[in-house]
């Protein structure tokens, strides 16, 4: 036998050992008889380099230090799941489940735990791993292949047969308790710092720049799902789909089960809850799944989570500490937030300082005051939150707290309006709490259309001290621009002349990009055409602005509070000065014509329309668009794979047209049908 028959021998037996005791939890051979193995292998490889394959077990102690996580955009966007904390939510999510599969039968479910670790993406190409990524903010990761590869759970070549000729697969990284201790033990031997808890570690290990790190932590895994696979036939239900992954030599839960309606959900969480303390990793919930994988599909996502999937989350773990102060964190939108800060407690597996108090209602309800003894409730990844209040430990001094009536931040006026819980900001265009999420509405493309202006390099001017205002973009030089990081001279240039060529606006894009809250895009055109001029917009009192048509009390109040602050009011005379311009009395009165007033919804692809420019035409032409389709809704325009806005439309009876259709009405001169 040659020295490339007994390598492949060798690799065979070892990946089967390795299968059989991290993935089955069935050893055959002795730690000395797989060591011996090991070695054996390793010594054929480096006597014969040739011999040494990426696949080889060997090549999971790790390769050299990386210099960096490259960035890596999932093809199909990794989603969070909704979640659910009484039973009521359960039973509601069922419901909903067989309402949008139209059955009255009980939906079958899988069941499985839900893993308090890191979740990741691994990529196979026939058969062999390829990538492996982080889920990071859902539609980008970070690349973590060469640690991902140390993990001996994870199948570095697939088993079996029938496998995809592409094959992504989705799971969670996650480390044993039995793991996690002795881990700990090592550090406190060496004189290192100890972990805090299992799921911690276990994301700290996987993002080490040195694989060689990662390879020396007891980290495991456990497959959930496949997001794609081209060039091979899957199974019809989501069970039978964790058999396969099992069958191809990955870890599934082997807590996972069958159940059927609402009864099997909630008497699998409670049997899951009983034995929580007991598996050998941390779960701080289960996950529901609708088992058919065509109802799956059916169902859909909302926003961005799937309609077919929950997450049911275990109690919150609570702890008992003292409420320091209260301080005011400012938000992107200006909301004012109170935060309690609290004397350091150890609760939900971290060490929590800060919690939330929600709003000023928040505080007088629960009877929060300042030196008040405090239970703290931190569930998961939740941001902690003050419980409750133990009124019978409170000391003589505690002090009730009073919401501030001006922005920590700018000084600007905070007010609340009668339909908010929370206080605001008003110094919109000029509170530095405010700046980013300001700078990158006033450059957006229905707003001032500053192409080129995105969020790193917003962040880059702000950083730099730069820009403060929107105003201070129209002071930018090409030297300033330059010397930014990742910004050449043709790329300053090119965001030079696009911020030039934005100053020639109109009143309604300019009103929008203020961003004044409660006025979008149709109410800013209507407040153009109604006013004409930005000074008598400024200058409107309520009554005034309740003549707009579709402006109420609420949105009227924004205005005025927007328009009242000395802040706002000197930014917008520096934009002007700046020469941000628009064509004197624009629009001053409502568009005439067979659509005004009409209510639009776009669905589908459209035959040579893309639905911004579908928008523009019939706001032009006097008509408003809705994302929604309702009863006062009166024309659906459907184009191609039109979901279910043209199924609702048709349900409610509302006239349904085309693009062909759509330019016709928009036509001068023609009624509508």
């Amino acid at each position: 036998m040659n020295a490339s028959e007994r390598a492949c021998i060798l690799r065979a037996e070892i990946d089967e050992h390795n299968y059989r005791y991290y993935v089955l939890d069935a050893p055959l051979i002795s730690d000395a008889e797989y060591d011996r193995l090991f070695r054996e292998l390793q010594a054929l490889e480096a006597d014969h380099p040739e011999l040494v394959r990426s696949d080889s077990p060997t090549q999971r102690v790790g390769a050299a230090p990386l210099t960096g996580f490259a960035a890596v955009l999932h093809v199909t966007p990794m989603l969070s799941l909704n979640n659910a904390f009484a039973d009521d939510e359960v039973m509601a999510f069922d419901r909903r489940v067989r309402e949008g599969l139209a059955v009255d039968d009980e939906v079958s479910y899988v069941a499985e735990p839900k893993f308090d670790g890191l979740a990741v993406s691994l990529s196979y190409e026939q058969g062999s791993l390829t990538r492996g990524a982080t889920r990071g903010d859902g539609s980008r990761g970070e690349d973590v292949t060469a640690n991902l590869r140390t993990l001996h759970s994870i199948p570095l070549h697939l088993r079996g047969s029938g496998w995809p000729e592409l094959l992504e697969v989705r799971g969670e990284v996650l480390m044993w308790h039995s793991d996690f201790v002795r881990m700990n033990a090592r550090q406190r031997e060496k004189g290192d710092k100890e972990f805090v808890n299992p799921r911690n570690a276990a994301a700290g290990s996987l993002r080490q720049l040195d694989p060689r790190i990662t390879a020396a932590r007891p980290l495991r895994f456990f497959a959930y799902g496949i997001a794609v696979a081209a060039g091979a036939a899957l199974p019809a239900t989501h069970s039978a789909l964790l058999e396969r992954l099992a069958e191809w030599g990955f870890p599934v839960a082997p807590e996972r089960r069958r159940v059927s309606g609402p009864a099997g959900l909630l008497a699998y969480y409670a049997d899951m809850g009983a034995r929580r303390v007991a598996l050998p990793y941390d779960i701080d919930g289960v996950v529901y799944k609708v088992d058919d994988l065509a109802a799956q599909e059916r169902l859909g996502f909302v926003s961005r989570a799937p309609r077919f999937a929950l997450a049911h989350k275990f109690p919150a773990e609570e702890a008992i500490t003292t409420l320091l102060d209260i301080s005011i964190q400012v938000g992107r939108t200006g909301a004012l937030t109170p935060v309690a800060r609290l004397m350091p407690v150890f609760v939900g597996g971290v060490t929590v300082t800060n919690a939330t108090l929600h709003n000023e209602d928040e505080i007088r309800r629960k009877d929060v005051r300042i030196g008040d003894t405090v239970v703290v409730r931190r569930a998961g990844d939740v941001i902690p939150e003050l419980a409750r209040v133990l009124p019978e430990r409170r000391p003589a001094s505690a002090t009730a707290f009073v919401m501030p009536t001006t922005c920590p931040v700018c000084g600007s006026l905070a007010v609340r309006n009668d339909d908010e819980a929370v206080a605001r900001c008003t110094g919109g265009l000029y509170c530095p709490a405010q700046r980013k999420q300001a700078l990158l509405h006033f450059a957006s493309r229905r707003a001032m259309d500053i192409e080129g202006l995105g969020d790193r390099l917003v962040e880059q001017l702000i950083e730099a001290a730069i820009v403060r205002t929107p105003a201070d973009l129209y002071r930018l030089g090409l030297l300033a621009l330059a010397n930014l990081a990742r910004m050449a001279e043709k790329s300053a240039s090119n965001l030079l002349a696009a911020i030039e060529q934005s100053k020639q606006t109109t009143l309604a894009r300019f009103i929008y990009a203020l961003g004044m809250r409660n006025v979008g895009e149709a109410t800013a055109r209507d407040l153009a055409r109604h006013f004409g001029s930005l000074d008598r917009l400024l200058a409107a009192d309520q009554g005034q602005l309740l003549q707009v048509p579709d402006v109420g009390p609420v949105v009227a109040q924004c205005i005025r509070q927007f328009c009242s602050e000395p802040h706002n009011l000197e930014v917008i005379a520096q934009l002007r000065a700046a020469g941000v311009n628009w064509t004197a009395g624009e629009a001053t009165a409502p568009v005439a014509g067979s659509v005004a007033g009409k209510l639009f919804v776009l669905t589908g692809t459209l035959p040579s329309l893309g639905r911004d420019a579908a928008r523009q035409m019939i706001e032009a032409a006097g008509g408003k668009v809705s994302a929604s389709v309702s009863k006062k809704t009166d024309f659906v325009v459907a184009g191609a794979e039109a979901g279910s806005k043209l199924e609702k439309a048709q349900s409610l009876g509302v006239p349904v047209i085309d693009e062909g259709q759509m330019l016709a009405l928009l036509t001068p001169g023609r009624s509508v049908p």
